[in-house]
């Protein structure tokens, strides 16, 4: 294990978030960092799976992040935190969780690609987070033309976008535009972006902006204070050139990072909540080493071998090996055992965790992500605003490919939705079915990767059924007596009952209306507990029944023969006759649906959505250049909705849903499922 690392105080710690889209090159810039400052003595590479951030087996395989990774330099006498985090869409649950952790979000944009659409939806959620901002424009190497780039980040995330450095000798390395006042540039002369840096800086300070207009310059060694309060209210959002691969901007990166970027005491503190619901009241964390602690735990990761690891980002206090600390609202603590920095997956053990340190704690089974950990009895109802991430409505039906291993493949696939919180599980019991659900296709795809090559479990799936429900249209009304013999011991029971139909979503109601004792009181449970039986079962096509009222209005006993099971037989029957009488008909699920895509593509997306019996209630214009459409369709014809959507639009298409109600389904719907149903009756 390595040795462990100094501590440093607050103001010299930074945090970032490297974000951004697959292949703008997060990963190996992560590896040039760490190589210029003497974290690792050579970079590794994404074909030998040799980097420090991509070390899982299935990330080398795929050649992309998968994970978050949380790595440490030290530079500039500062201690720098950072996170490696994956671009695709399908892996926004990893990328997410790290700007809980920061005090920068890092937008690492490929020159060669230019600004692409997962790039413009980090910002905006590190913008709504009121995280402080930088752009780094990476792949400066490639033929592209980087001033033409810089207009179109400025155009797309503000004029406030300005360079800090800027690319010289044909992008062979880059010149420094805060500090220098002249020299030349790629771009041209240094002294314009100077002056362009200084002016935005000064705008938010009064007095700064009087010595600006009397002495015609400032010296940026005095700016820090404004230039903070800049980054924090998104007055400016600094623009860096790299290149990972030649090395040209990577030292001067980590110098705008240990001298211009906020620490844990210059940052916007992350909104915590203390209570519950509308009576939560705002309070924001002191970055105070003496204080009570306060971490949040922004990512947790669960190793066949090592076991579960929560990654914790200390807001408040000290944590040490020993600390008892509280989960939540847990009424037992737990004490430290061992506390690390990582290294991606290796673990550096170390003495204590300040505010600003991304620590890391092992082997504690009630951590669960975004757990705040505490020392204070009186903080256990303290909490971070949730975090918006998409719903997972992409699901598979999974089973065991060997019977009798339920429970194991429940504990493991459990394991995995732990890591990430865009996956859902769930047990259907309508259906019968283990229905785990992620963000699209390549999101469950790699699931089930990871269940067959790290568990070594395998599973069969199809697709999941759909929740259809049974109701009634009419009111009628049935009686049903059971009445058996059977040596000594009889049974009997009579029921009678009407049933009306209740607006749709309402549920069920049980109403016992018996006179004179008909059925005794002891037997109205059996009764209700018949009915709730055929409710469970359906009637005409096997789905449970719903917005139905069972009135029991008589009905007839025996003094020695009357028995629970004679009424529970007697109440279900009598209810499957009523419920023939009462023009049954099958409901299918409707969802609400969001789509957000690029404006060309909506034609196409509303055409689609029209033709699957959907119907669209309305448009919002998005940011630069995007819509969102909302609507309703049928769950039943969204299968597969992830992959229409792709071709719609180029793979820029994403989408949410979120059940809204049932309706009726067409006839031949209603006729296909019955007779369906019939077989299997029949059978």
């Amino acid at each position: 294990m390595p040795a462990s690392p100094s501590l440093f105080p607050a103001a010299q710690l930074r945090t970032l978030a490297l974000v951004g889209p697959a292949a703008a090159g997060k990963t190996l810039l992560a590896e040039a960092m760490l190589q210029a400052a003497g974290a690792i003595g050579a970079a590794g590479s994404l074909e030998r799976g040799s980097t420090v951030s991509d070390h899982d087996p299935l990330e080398v395989k795929t050649g992309h992040s998968l994970q978050s990774a949380v790595m440490h330099l030290e530079h500039g006498g500062c201690r720098v935190h950072f996170i490696d985090t994956p671009g695709a869409p399908d892996f926004i649950g990893q990328s997410l969780p790290a700007l809980e952790a920061v005090e920068t979000a890092a937008i690492v944009i490929s020159a060669a690609a230019g600004i692409e659409p997962m790039a413009r939806r980090m910002m905006q959620y590190a913008a709504e987070r009121e995280l402080d901002r930088m752009v780094i424009v990476n792949k400066i190497d490639a033929d592209a033309d980087l001033p033409g780039l810089l207009a179109q980040i400025q155009e797309a995330f503000g004029k406030e976008c300005l360079p800090l450095n800027l690319p010289d000798a044909g992008a062979t390395q880059v010149v420094d535009c805060f500090y220098n006042k002249a020299g030349h540039s790629d771009f041209g002369a240094v002294a314009d972006a100077h002056r362009a840096l200084v002016e935005q800086v000064v705008e938010v300070d009064g007095d700064f902006v009087e010595r600006y207009l009397n002495d015609g310059d400032i010296d940026a060694s005095e700016l820090h204070a404004p230039l903070e309060q800049a980054l924090r209210e998104g007055h400016l959002i600094p623009v860096c050139f790299v290149s990972a691969r030649t090395g040209a901007g990577v030292p001067e990166l980590l110098d705008v990072i240990a001298r211009l970027l906020p620490n844990p005491t210059e940052g916007n503190p992350p909104d915590f909540l203390n209570g519950e619901g509308a009576d939560a009241e705002l309070m924001h964390a002191t970055p105070d080493p003496a204080a009570h602690v306060l971490g949040h735990v922004f990512k947790i990761s669960i190793d066949p071998y090592v076991g579960k690891l929560g990654y914790v980002r200390v807001h408040q206090g000290t944590i040490s090996p020993g600390t008892q600390l509280y989960v939540g609202d847990g009424r037992k603590p737990f004490k430290v055992g061992h506390l690390y920095f990582q290294q991606g997956k290796n673990h550096m053990e170390v003495p204590s965790a300040g505010p600003g340190d991304l620590c890391a704690i092992g082997k504690i089974d009630e951590l669960h992500f975004d757990a705040v950990l505490h020392d204070a009895a009186e903080d256990d109802h303290i909490h971070l605003k949730p975090l918006p991430f998409p719903e997972p409505v992409h699901g598979i039906a999974i089973s065991p490919q060997r019977r009798g291993d339920e429970q194991r493949m429940w504990e493991i696939v459990g394991k995995l939705v732990a890591e990430d919180p865009c996956l859902k599980l769930e047990h259907v019991a309508q259906t019968n079915e283990t229905i785990v659900y992620g963000l699209g296709e390549l999101h469950l795809r790699i699931l089930l990767e990871r269940l067959r090559d790290v568990y070594k479990f395998e599973v069969e799936t199809h697709p999941p059924r759909i929740a259809y429900r049974e109701t009634i249209t009419q009111n009628a009304a049935a009686q049903y007596r059971h009445k058996k013999q059977s040596g000594g011991a009889g049974q009997f029971g009579e029921v009678h009952l009407r049933i009306e139909p209740l607006p749709r979503g309402t549920g069920f109601e049980f109403v016992d209306q018996v006179k004179g004792g008909t059925i005794p009181g002891q037997f109205m449970p059996a009764v209700e507990k018949g009915v709730r039986e055929a409710l469970a079962e359906g009637v005409i096509a096997g789905y449970p029944v719903q917005d139905v009222r069972v009135i029991v209005h008589d009905g007839k006993h025996h003094a020695v023969d009357s028995k629970e099971i004679a009424f529970v037989t007697a109440g279900k029957k009598a209810f499957q006759i009523a419920i023939r009488e009462a023009r049954p008909v099958v409901l299918e699920p409707i969802a609400r649906i969001q789509i957000t895509a690029p404006e060309h593509a909506m034609g196409a997306i509303t055409g689609d959505l029209s033709s699957r019996r959907g119907m669209v209630s309305g448009t919002d214009s998005g940011s630069l250049g995007t819509l969102t459409v909302s609507g309703q369709a049928p769950i039943a014809e969204l299968a597969d909705y992830q992959s229409r959507l792709n071709a719609m639009t180029a793979g820029q298409g994403s989408y949410a849903l979120a059940l809204s109600h049932y309706e009726v389904v067409p006839p031949t719907v209603q006729q296909d499922l019955m007779s369906g149903y019939k077989v299997r009756d029949e059978d």
